[in-house]
């Protein structure tokens, strides 16, 4: 590959620009879909290969597992082996665990916890408090907030009005339980994540001996999503890096929405008071989006106020165009979720695979009426950071199968059919697919694992199981067939083809507590990190009252145009994709496209939901609908979905099957116009349709069984 022989090709300007600037202090503020992940590995790479830098002595770090696997891949990809990736909870823990002996008197590690909810519990209830599971998640957040955040238990109250933060209990008794928390880990000689990251620090605060060997070992840093950093991780980086600054950071200030956790961008902000002699690089190339997604992102981060509005960046686009994004507005949120539910199926009928599909929103309460209209229309679809995939009982017994399956399967048959076998031995049936709901996303789950074998033909039983079990230790999740139900929270560092962003009313989004101008900011930005997530796709909406006749809403402030009868100005546009400057104040400028009106072909009524404007008629309305025709529809779809082993709805959706044998079109023109057939569909099943509509048997088609 090109990239390996040399970490400069393919690389814009910008993204070059950070690859080759000087050793020291270098802070990259890179905007969503610019490419930051490819600067920084290039940048690690060039330096290791170019002689600058050992690869052993650098040490990147981020935020999740995930990212760091991503970015070693890629350094070794490029040839510079060797190097550290891993998140700041891994790389602390690896080196107390190291000077464990030293820094506990002789002894191991204590005992690391995994959750905090039972001790906290257990506080509260000895400072007089009783508190349910919810509850004691509830404090504990707080009591995270606090550590990573430096603060003290006596200081707790005092620090928490200062944040404006809204506790779950009054602040001082928050204090009394965040007291009794930490008596109580100490008496049963445990620690949590935070104590980890504070004996790391402090192993080199008060060992000289201890930093002088981290320091030696770690001599060059990358830091990424900086915007992200809290006071605790900041200490913790200052501390490994001692007197030196030779430190690269990238972040975007335009996507800081984890202040809750005591994340702060002001360390992104002050980069360049702290290092007087720092480099700085912009990436404003969108690679990810279209321009009118691109427009869309800059004209709601553009209103941005505050001290972080300061380093926000104007994208430009740099993908070939698309569709502009649809706006709509509903009566209630059950509509709304119906006519997101049918639009995620017309997708998917259209070729977008479901994985590719996203319904974001801001708060999880709001996924249920979106879980339910997704089932109710047949469409799969999984919750994102719900339950983790190895988790999920279906897939542990899936997993328990296939390792008895070593012992009975012959050694030499393909894996894909040894896989199969062992999970019907378990009641799993490819061809029964439910029709959603919680069966259908047991039934991805398991599909799921078969995919994965049939993308590794060419390990054993035996080797795949051990692939599983490290993916599992790893949590390396499999795609799974289905829409993507996520907050828009969960979302960030996520993207797909298309984007359905939901629920966009006042008490919403922003959300009713953020109360003060740093709090709504912080809700314009989730905004625009949900817009930047899509690639081709976009969709926002907004239901005017939860239920029929409810308590009316309007929509957010951040999106007005949502509002039924308020217009907005298309406004020029370069080829970048950028707003036209000069707009007035609030106003969002974003070519939006409405739903064309669709009319019933009987009654003449306007057609809202997905399945009547793919049929052309009201629900109620009388249908002229060939049955024997619909029949060997669905027996032709049935065939066709098994040689290609997708499931049925892959091909044709129910309603555009019906919607066929109702029109019974006799030209591709006709059959072009039914929602659903797109240029792609029609290609490959264009001329099979007509035929059965002019009266060819299915088994001249696809043959007989």
């Amino acid at each position: 590959m090109a990239d390996s022989s040399n970490p400069l090709t393919g690389l814009d300007p910008e993204q070059a620009a950070v690859v080759t600037a000087p050793a020291g202090p270098l802070c990259i503020l890179a905007g969503a879909g610019t490419g930051k992940t490819r600067a920084i590995t290039h940048r690690i790479a060039h330096r290791v290969r170019s002689g600058h830098v050992r690869a052993q002595h650098v040490l990147a770090v981020t935020f999740t597992a995930r990212a760091a696997a991503e970015m070693r891949a890629r350094i070794g990809q490029l040839g510079a082996g060797g190097v550290q990736a891993r998140t700041f909870h891994a790389a602390a823990l690896r080196q107390v665990r190291y000077f464990a002996p030293r820094l506990f008197s002789g002894r191991e590690m204590p005992e690391l916890l995994d959750s905090k909810a039972r001790m906290v519990g257990l506080a509260a209830t000895r400072v007089g408090i009783k508190v349910d599971g919810t509850g004691a998640r509830d404090l504990a957040g707080e009591i995270e907030w606090a550590k990573s955040s430096l603060i003290e238990p006596a200081d707790y109250a005092v620090a928490a009005a200062k944040a404006l933060r809204e506790p779950p209990f009054d602040a001082a008794k928050v204090g009394e339980v965040y007291a009794a928390y930490e008596r109580v880990k100490r008496a049963q000689g445990v620690i949590d994540f935070e104590d980890m990251i504070r004996a790391a620090i402090w192993a080199m605060e008060e060992h000289e001996d201890v930093a002088q060997q981290i320091r030696s070992q770690y001599r060059h840093f990358v830091v990424d999503e900086y915007q992200d950093v809290n006071p605790m991780q900041q200490r913790l980086l200052e501390s490994w890096l001692g007197d030196r600054d030779d430190l690269t950071v990238v972040g975007d200030a335009s996507q800081t929405i984890y202040s809750f956790t005591g994340a702060s961008a002001s360390y992104l902000v002050d980069f360049k008071r702290r290092h007087p002699d720092a480099t700085i690089v912009r990436l404003i190339r969108d690679y990810r989006s279209t321009p009118q997604v691109v427009g869309l992102a800059n004209s709601v981060i553009g209103q941005a106020r505050g001290e972080l509005a300061r380093l926000r960046l104007e994208l430009i686009g740099q993908r070939p165009p698309g569709p502009e994004p649809t706006a709509r507005s509903f009566p209630d949120e059950a509509q709304e979720a119906a006519a997101v539910a049918a639009r995620c199926g017309e997708l998917i009928a259209g070729g977008t695979p479901a994985e590719e599909i996203a319904v974001l929103f801001r708060v999880n309460a709001q996924s249920e009426v979106y879980q339910e209209a997704l089932a109710e229309a047949g469409v799969p679809y999984v919750v994102h950071g719900a339950e983790r995939f190895f988790e999920r009982a279906e897939v542990r017994q899936a997993m328990i199968a296939l390792r008895v399956a070593t012992r009975s399967l012959q050694a030499d048959a393909p894996l894909a059919e040894s896989v199969g076998l062992a999970l019907e031995g378990v009641g799993w049936r490819p061809a029964e697919i439910p029709a959603g709901g919680a069966a259908r996303e047991k039934w991805e789950a398991v599909a799921a694992l078969v995919a994965l074998a049939e993308s590794m033909p060419a390990l054993t039983l035996e080797a795949f199981n051990e692939e599983l079990a490290r993916r599992a230790a790893l949590q390396h999740v499999p795609t799974v067939a289905g829409v993507t139900l996520s907050s828009l929270h969960s979302a960030k560092g996520l993207e797909w083809d298309a984007v359905f962003l939901v629920g966009l009313a006042e008490g919403t989004m922003p959300v009713i507590h953020a109360r003060t101008p740093d709090a709504v900011e912080e809700e314009r930005r989730l905004l625009y990190v949900g817009v930047t997530r899509a690639r081709h796709t976009l969709w926002l909406s907004y239901a005017g009252a939860r239920a029929p006749g409810g308590r009316p809403r309007r929509a957010s402030r951040f999106v007005p145009f949502l509002e039924p009868g308020r217009g907005y100005e298309p406004g020029r546009r370069s080829s970048s994709g950028n707003a036209r400057p000069g707009i007035g104040k609030g106003e969002v400028v974003a070519r939006v496209r409405r739903t064309v009106a669709v009319s019933c072909r009987v009654c003449g009524a306007g057609l809202l939901s997905g399945p009547e404007r793919k049929l052309g008629r009201c629900t109620g309305c009388p249908a002229d609908r060939d049955e024997e025709l619909l029949a060997r529809l669905l027996d032709w779809r049935a065939r066709l979905a098994a040689v290609q082993k997708v499931p049925a709805f892959v091909v044709f959706t129910d309603v555009t099957l019906a919607a066929i044998a109702e029109r019974r079109p006799g030209r591709r023109e006709e059959l072009a116009v039914i929602a659903g057939i797109g240029p792609r569909k029609l290609g490959l099943y264009g001329d099979d349709v007509l035929a059965l509509v002019s009266g060819t048997t299915v088994e001249d088609l696809v043959g007989s069984d």
